[in-house]
């Protein structure tokens, strides 16, 4: 089987191109076999009264992208300007390799990917955001 699979919880709702769809009384599994296809859970959705931090903003612009609230043109430049400013930031080898991810996804318009990667740096910018607050 190929394309995305999506592993839904009871009631789970997702966003595929534009579309809320939402899960039975059981879990079920979906497989997306349309490339480049729009998909977003909801439940990983970032609210706007939330894109309160610099890695929140780039992430928030690729879900824009993902509900098709934003062109992938214009995502694709604030993104990489968000990305090379988030690396002058996060120097180490881990937070890098998501950049660089990020990066060739945002290149190849896979936002669900970029979003993914970046969204694995939230934890990290969390602890550095406390450390600078204390």
């Amino acid at each position: 089987m190929t394309g995305l699979v999506l592993k839904l919880a009871p009631h789970e709702r997702v966003l595929i191109n534009g579309a809320v769809i939402e899960n039975g009384d059981k879990r079920s599994r979906l497989a997306i076999m349309t490339p480049n296809a729009n998909i977003l859970r909801l439940r990983d959705a970032i609210h706007p009264e939330e894109v309160n931090t610099p890695v929140r903003r780039v992430c928030y612009i690729a879900q824009l992208v993902l509900s098709g609230d934003a062109e992938p043109k214009d995502a694709r430049h604030q993104m990489m300007r968000g990305i090379e400013q988030l690396s002058q930031v996060l120097t180490d080898h881990d937070s890098r390799a998501q950049l660089t991810t990020a990066t060739e996804a945002v290149l190849d318009e896979q936002f669900y990917q970029a979003m993914k990667a970046l969204r694995s740096l939230l934890p990290r910018e969390a602890r550095l955001l406390a450390a600078a607050g204390s």
